[in-house]
């Protein structure tokens, strides 16, 4: 979402800082230049990994670092502080003897909540001569938020993660109707700030996506997968173009399957369950199909 829509962090930025940049204000997304850190492994031995911040924008001399977080780390308070200064040494203004160095404004944002989850991150700068400095941000909790709440400040980067609060009711029981509810409501939503061009049809369609793909990596294949895809589905934004090019080939695929059914000897009924399989047609649009094309073939 970042590479593709950025546009859309700019309602994110506006809650989280207090700040009212327009929708189309420029901004800059920096690199997330990354650092070498020494971690244990289970058998105690020590690994090296890389670290690498989640979103740098910067907006006229401002930088923002977002990190995006599942869970409570213990280690993100001391990471931030690495982002962070590895962003400020690319700003800093020095000179014999004297360098300033602007931290950016950051923030955390938690996708799912347990009981050790801080509302907010410090990092206390201390000094030998006894000086002590807080660097502080609030966090974003997601499951703070209403519904009602991202749609309003069109905080769209949240929404494919809403579903997340739902994990455990999804993966356990039979009881979705809450997650369902959500869904159709997010679903509407969309589509209707699509209708009044507060979305293009790019980022309408990619937001789908992103909401689809998580909830595949929640559900895992299991039996309410199906059943929460499909409510995101059928929301798709083609072109004229596209759309004909999209029927031509779904016609190219049924007359292959009604030849080659007639050709190997298949009847009727056979071919109209290939129809159906393997292209997904109803047994009615199948059956007029067949009408169509089957003479043509035999």
């Amino acid at each position: 979402m970042k590479m593709k829509h950025k546009r859309l962090f700019i309602s994110v930025i506006n809650d989280v800082f207090g700040k009212d940049y327009p929708p189309d204000v420029k901004m800059d997304i920096l690199p997330s230049e990354g650092y070498l850190t020494e971690n244990e492994t289970a058998d105690g031995s020590k690994e090296m990994e890389e670290q690498i911040s989640d979103f740098l924008i910067k907006i006229g001399s401002e930088v923002y670092l977002l990190e995006c977080q599942s869970y409570d780390d213990g280690s993100m308070a001391i990471r931030i502080a690495e982002y962070a200064f590895i962003v400020a040494r690319q700003f800093a203004v020095w000179d014999i003897g004297k360098a300033t160095i602007p931290m950016p404004q950051f923030t955390v944002i938690y996708v799912k909540r347990t009981e050790k989850t801080p509302k907010a991150t410090t990092i206390t700068f201390t000094f030998p001569d006894g000086q002590s400095v807080d660097y502080k941000s609030d966090n974003v909790i997601l499951e703070d938020l209403t519904r009602e709440y991202i749609i309003e400040k069109k905080l769209f980067p949240y929404i494919p993660f809403y579903i997340a609060r739902y994990e455990k009711d999804i993966l356990s029981g039979d009881d979705i109707d809450a997650a369902v509810d959500n869904l159709e409501y997010f679903r509407n939503e969309i589509i209707r700030l699509h209708n009044e061009s507060e979305l293009s049809d790019l980022e309408m369609t990619d937001l789908i996506g992103f909401i689809k793909t998580i909830i595949t990596h929640i559900t895992n294949g299991n039996k309410n997968e199906e059943r929460l895809i499909n409510i995101m589905g059928g929301v798709i934004i083609e072109t004229e173009s596209e759309r004909l090019m999209r029927q031509g080939m779904k016609q190219g695929k049924v007359q292959m399957i009604i030849e080659m059914g007639q050709e190997i000897g298949l009847d009727e009924l056979e071919i109209l369950q290939k129809l159906q399989e393997k292209i997904g047609l109803s047994l009615e649009d199948a059956e007029a199909y067949l009408e169509q094309y089957g003479r043509q073939f035999v």
